[in-house]
């Protein structure tokens, strides 16, 4: 399944890291892309779309939308 996640407050590479992260746990296979100046997170995955946004949500960031 494909994943376009607009996330709020990734203002940095540490931030990158940690969704990538938070993504990784769910699903260790994820395929993920991130463009920090838009916000926007492609994930290809086989995990579970509500365990991924709220793992990405527990590490403080808001996903606005998912499309």
């Amino acid at each position: 399944m494909e994943l376009n996640l607009k996330v709020d407050g990734m203002t940095c590479g540490h931030c990158e890291q940690a969704v990538k992260n938070a993504v990784l746990e769910i699903d260790a296979a994820a395929s993920i892309q991130i463009d920090r100046s838009k916000g926007s997170v492609k994930v290809e995955t086989e995990g579970n779309k509500d365990d991924i946004v709220k793992a990405i949500e527990e590490e403080g960031y808001a996903v606005l939308s998912i499309l």
